[in-house]
């Protein structure tokens, strides 16, 4: 049914246990996956009439989030190949992660999006939002949701 299968994770013990758990669907329905992190874009903060100063340029951050998006990517791809199913990787720059992953599994052909939720209920679920949520509500690829 599925064929093509994108997995957004951003490294947290959540993502790593949705990671293995999308590899092992991917198995079963002969998919490839194509794992997706979304890497922060570089924060500036203004307060009142000035900025604060971060002594991190921006070139630096841009560094450290690649490096932290290809070693994340790349233990994902390693339990994809141990499990020996095909794969891939992608990350982009976006302050939008729902838009990202929606951007990325259009732009791979993905027929299905495969994530995590926190499951957060109540207030706290509607006060913080859910990027799980917004996928949900914007995507017109399917989005499958493991808990």
């Amino acid at each position: 049914m599925f064929k093509h299968i994108l997995v957004p994770t951003d490294g947290s013990q959540l993502s790593a246990d949705t990671v293995k758990r999308a590899v092992s669907f991917a198995k079963d329905a002969g998919a490839r996956v194509t794992f997706f992190f979304a890497k922060p874009d570089y924060p500036v903060a203004f307060y009142g009439e000035g900025a604060l100063i971060d002594p991190t340029t921006p070139e630096k951050f841009a560094e450290m989030a690649d490096k932290q998006a290809s070693e994340v990517l790349s233990a994902c791809e390693k339990i994809a190949g141990e499990a020996g199913v095909p794969c891939g990787s992608v990350s982009l720059t976006s302050d939008v992660p729902y838009e990202a992953i929606i951007d990325a599994a259009t732009d791979a052909g993905c027929d299905l999006i495969f994530m995590a939720s926190h499951g957060r209920r109540g207030i706290s679920g509607l006060l913080l939002g859910s990027e799980t949520q917004k996928v949900l509500t914007h995507s017109t690829v399917p989005v499958l949701v493991y808990r």
